[in-house]
């Protein structure tokens, strides 16, 4: 399905799904049990089991969770730790990472859920209500709408696609099967987060005009990889899915895909999608009239081939703009954090900082307001940053499910925030500069850089709608 302007369309993650199992129409129609859980997270002085006990906490969503190495190993945790979840499936192609975390789960929540290292499999289990994508960047799209086809909600780890053609084929899959697709995008459900950006949308600082985010960390060298066998651990061939095959390197599996753009996405979207959608939604602004992007993989020379540095502006028509920087490594923080946002005001600025807290000032650079962060977290932690923060958006979505809640990360803000980053990584392979149709996202007049709004797949895998 070939998607051309999706401008029309609007919120698309709705409560109702295909499947007309009562069990699943009971978990739609219940609000038992919910108002105790709206934080998420075990509460002080509570087991799960205890929780089994509480009214209503029996009626809960079943998940299974896909990629469970790293980031999916903290979300699985985090989900058996939801008193109104239960994971019944963890789908990994490493049999380490499967056992590891079947284990975690069951320490958890006192139940094992299923191994089937193959997800596809899973999905056919009519008893599964949602489907958690933690996998690579190149399964996330594809495994979404997998999981919509088999009637189930998505919890979708950001960024939502691997290409632009892949977010616009999850806004028209979320709109034909009305189900819940909830992005990654946890920051939207961090209470004072979400009370910073609030503050610029109803003119705390006045008109809000320019925003700034950037990250940075101190990455080692990837190194240069070797040919060798396929370890016996790892199912290689679902490993790369849908990507065009590639022969297997020492130096790939687990995280070192990220900088290869058969598999990855690059540091913009790894953790650049985070600030980006903040920004983009404070500033109220969709898609973009003008995109410049500059960088390269400037520290090392190895196998790393996305940008290690980069920065992305955004111009908006005439009276909004934006900026990213990326620095995968080196430390040197911004504005005295490793992560973060600014926006800029007519009457003063917001710094939305790395944890749950931002700070207000004024023209003269005077500290007006500071709200604190009460929860733990480490920006850098590219595993579980903030696990009980987490479990607000883990909630949200549960209610999105349960009470046709529009959830905080809805799959069209979600492919808008991914879309902007897309094009910085477009930009910076093509040439630096592109112009956009500010109706619909596209490309305009570059027939080069609309080469990479879709990608190649490996036959038999193309994702349809």
């Amino acid at each position: 399905m070939q998607i051309n302007d999706i401008s029309s369309i609007k919120d698309t993650s709705k409560t109702e799904s295909n499947n007309g199992n009562s069990r699943r129409d009971f978990i739609k129609r219940t609000l038992a049990g919910t108002a105790l859980l709206s934080f998420g997270g075990i509460l002080p002085g509570f087991s799960p089991k205890s929780y089994a006990k509480i009214i209503g906490a029996n009626e809960k969503v079943r998940v299974g969770v896909m990629g469970v190495n790293s980031r999916g190993f903290a979300l699985a945790s985090n989900y058996a730790l939801q008193p109104n979840c239960e994971v019944i499936y963890i789908s990994d192609v490493d049999s380490r990472a499967a056992a590891k975390c079947i284990a975690k789960v069951e320490e958890l929540s006192s139940s094992k859920p299923k191994n089937q290292p193959d997800f596809r499999k899973a999905l056919e289990d009519k008893d599964m209500d949602a489907l958690v994508i933690a996998a690579p960047d190149h399964w996330h799209a594809p495994a979404a709408i997998l999981a919509s086809k088999a009637g189930k909600h998505v919890y979708l780890e950001k960024p939502c696609s691997h290409n632009p053609h892949e977010g616009e084929l999850l806004v028209a899959t979320a709109k034909k099967y009305k189900n819940v697709i909830q992005m990654g995008n946890q920051r939207r459900s961090w209470p004072n987060v979400a009370l910073g950006v609030k503050e610029v949308i109803n003119g705390s600082i006045g008109r809000a005009y320019f925003a700034k985010g950037w990250y940075t960390n101190n990455r080692a060298s990837i190194g240069i990889g070797k040919e060798v066998a396929v370890p016996t651990w790892l199912d290689y061939e679902l490993w790369q899915g849908p990507a065009p095959r590639m022969a297997y390197k020492d130096n790939l599996v687990h995280y070192n895909w990220h900088w290869l753009w058969n598999w990855g996405t690059g540091e913009a979207l790894n953790n650049g999608t985070h600030m980006v959608d903040l920004m983009r939604w404070g500033l109220g602004v969709e898609y973009p009239t003008h995109v410049t992007s500059s960088g390269g993989r400037y520290r090392y020379k190895d196998d790393w081939q996305t940008p290690d540095t980069q920065v992305i502006s955004w111009d908006f028509g005439n009276d909004k703009g934006m900026t990213w920087e990326g620095r995968s490594c080196n430390g040197r923080t911004n504005e005295g954090a490793s992560v973060g946002v600014v926006f800029y005001g007519e009457k003063g600025s917001i710094q939305i900082e790395p944890g749950n807290s931002y700070k207000v000032y004024d023209l003269e650079n005077k500290l007006v307001k500071d709200v604190q962060n009460d929860y733990k977290i480490d920006a850098r932690n590219k595993m579980d940053p903030s696990q009980a923060l987490d479990a607000i958006h883990i909630q949200n979505f549960f209610d999105g499910i349960k009470k046709g809640t529009i959830v905080n990360a809805e799959i069209v803000g979600g492919y808008q925030s991914t879309l902007l980053c897309q094009l910085g990584n477009i930009a910076v392979r093509s040439g630096g500069s592109l112009d956009i149709d500010p109706t619909n996202g596209h490309i305009k007049n570059n027939n080069e850089a609309e080469k990479l709004w879709k990608r190649e797949y490996a036959k038999g895998w193309e994702p349809t709608v």
